[in-house]
């Protein structure tokens, strides 16, 4: 004889996965402690300016490296185009000054080691883990919480996803949320 599972296990099997924030959206409300040890409340910067949210899976790798400098590199553009630029991946505030020291990353980074903006945004996330690198010449284990899936959204100065990208290319992905940007400008001017 087979045992009944309860109701609110089956309710629970019977749940459809959350979509995620699509474009159109309005983007979630959130905070999170920031690079600098203080907490980055989404509602004081989203609405106000153009603001791109990356998610990328853990500081100092590869990817996630290349993806990070290009943002670098494009800040002042970026600037230029009153866009704040703010990357979140599950690892710890340390990791993240770290990752700023080392790359003179010159925008925010947010740390989400339980993986809960990336649920409210429906990125996907799994295990995190250990990784070993070298910091000026130091032997450093990093521990990331949660690995999310690299994604980057643009949210448009009504607070709205303007530009949701689900395929990141790490190299290129500043460049196109730059030309995302201009066209979200471009269209609001004609």
């Amino acid at each position: 004889m087979h045992a009944l599972l309860p109701l609110t296990m089956l309710v629970a099997f019977a749940a459809p996965a959350p979509k995620g924030v699509e474009v159109g959206d309005p983007a979630p409300k959130f905070a999170a402690m920031s690079d600098e040890g203080k907490e980055w409340k989404s509602t004081e910067h989203i609405g106000k300016k153009v603001v791109v949210v990356y998610f990328y899976p853990a500081d100092m790798t590869g990817g996630c490296t290349k993806q990070a400098c290009s943002f670098r590199d494009d800040m002042s553009e970026l600037k230029e185009l009153a866009v704040e630029v703010v990357g979140i991946s599950g690892d710890s505030v340390e990791n993240h000054q770290l990752f700023k020291k080392a790359h003179d990353l010159n925008f925010t980074l947010l740390a989400d080691e339980k993986g809960e903006v990336a649920k409210l945004f429906g990125v996907p996330t799994k295990a995190g883990g250990t990784f070993n690198t070298e910091i000026d010449g130091e032997k450093v284990a990093l521990v990331t919480g949660v690995r999310a899936a690299r994604w980057t959204f643009v949210i448009g100065p009504d607070g709205k996803v303007a530009y949701k990208n689900t395929q990141v290319n790490p190299t290129e992905d500043s460049k196109a949320v730059r030309e995302v940007v201009e066209k979200l400008k471009a269209d609001k001017t004609e």
